[in-house]
């Protein structure tokens, strides 16, 4: 059998895939046409609510960072904004129930998915959470088990536009703009970029470097072409110190800057884009192994296996595991994990920073729209 790989430079397998993926690209645009027009047209409906609805999606597939996004603006309206009582609804992926679900202590990922399980533990108390397929069954039945929500925060909810949202955010990751995507599956857009600059209320350039040059976020601005009525934010995020998995952990890692040549970390990932992630772990002088795995991965026995196999045969002075946060959950709650590793087993906390453009602040700008 002949090698193609061999024959042909990467450009011209690119070439070659392009344009076999075109067609089913033009196919799938033409079936997101349809249905957008369907909405538009009023044959299928869009459904409003007396309380107000905060959408927070992204037109590309995965690792926007639109989880962080959802805690920071929970996390401002909680302490600027307390006449807001807020009910967040998901999709909840990944999860191995259907149906409607509102979040209780003693569920696990499991039951109603890993990232709104981080969302529920990091606010329990303080907001309502449910997960459904149907946000329209979901929004109406929070309702019934909590009339006091008065503001509802929809989770990866710009493509389900059997609800209508008051304010609609949209995410774009700063090193996949969708200006430069395609519609899936020849890129990672599920739907065209037009949509969005019809659409949204709030455009979040999520992921930008620290430091973004002025002359970079006015191209952005004028090749997203939105209108002068969108809102254009820049967002960053800011790594925290390590924290045990396990809080019980015996060897305490405090900061990965202490760390020396001599010592190793694993990193462990199973998320949409580990990209920055390992950017910043290898920052530090410590040797660095990355094991990564799909998005919303649920670790098995085998995996666990492989891990301690990997992590046993790498030298250190001092070893660590470093995983994310959305992995830490699943971890947590995972029977399989050995229990002899869960001293030496770490999450990076990450938290979103946006940037001072136009003196605007994301939050009360927010609270604008939604008091609108």
């Amino acid at each position: 059998m002949v090698d193609f790989s061999k024959i042909l430079n990467k450009q011209q397998r690119k070439s070659i895939v392009d344009a076999v993926l075109k067609p089913f690209s033009w196919c799938y645009g033409f079936g997101v046409w349809c249905r957008n027009a369907a909405f538009n047209a009023g044959i299928l409906k869009s459904k409003s609510y007396d309380v107000p609805i905060v959408s927070v999606g992204n037109i590309t597939v995965g690792g926007t960072g639109k989880t962080p996004h959802v805690e920071y603006i929970i996390e401002g309206l909680l302490d600027s904004y307390p006449q807001y009582h807020i009910g967040v609804l998901s999709r909840g992926y990944k999860r191995l129930t259907k149906g409607f679900i509102m979040a209780r202590e003693t569920l696990t990922p499991r039951d109603i998915g890993d990232e709104p399980y981080q969302i529920y533990h990091k606010f329990m108390g303080h907001i309502a959470l449910a997960v459904c397929e149907s946000r329209r069954q979901g929004i109406e039945e929070m309702l019934n088990i909590d009339p006091r929500i008065n503001l509802f925060v929809l989770d990866d909810a710009f493509q389900h536009r059997y609800v209508k949202p008051k304010v609609n955010i949209v995410l774009c990751d700063y090193n996949r703009m969708p200006y430069n995507d395609a519609l899936l599956p020849l890129g990672t857009l599920r739907e065209p970029m037009y949509r969005m600059v019809k659409a949204a209320d709030m455009v979040v350039v999520t992921k930008c470097p620290n430091d973004i040059k002025p002359i970079d976020i006015k191209l952005i601005k004028e090749k997203l072409g939105l209108f002068p009525s969108t809102e254009l934010f820049f967002s960053n995020v800011n790594y925290g110190t390590p924290k045990p998995v396990f809080p019980l952990a015996n060897v305490k890692l405090d900061n990965l800057s202490w760390l020396s040549a001599d010592d190793f970390v694993l990193g462990l990932t199973g998320i949409a884009n580990q990209r920055p992630f390992v950017r910043y772990l290898r920052q530090f002088q410590a040797g660095v192994k990355v094991m990564h795995y799909d998005d919303h991965h649920d670790y098995t026995r085998e995996d666990f296996k492989d891990i301690m196999r990997v992590y046993n045969q790498e030298k250190g002075r001092r070893k660590f595991i470093v995983t994310t946060e959305k992995d830490a959950v699943r971890i947590y709650n995972n029977a399989y994990f050995p229990p002899e590793m869960r001293d030496y087993i770490y999450y990076i906390p990450i938290r979103v920073g946006f940037l001072n453009y136009e003196d605007r602040e994301f939050i009360p700008e927010l609270v604008r729209h939604i008091e609108a």
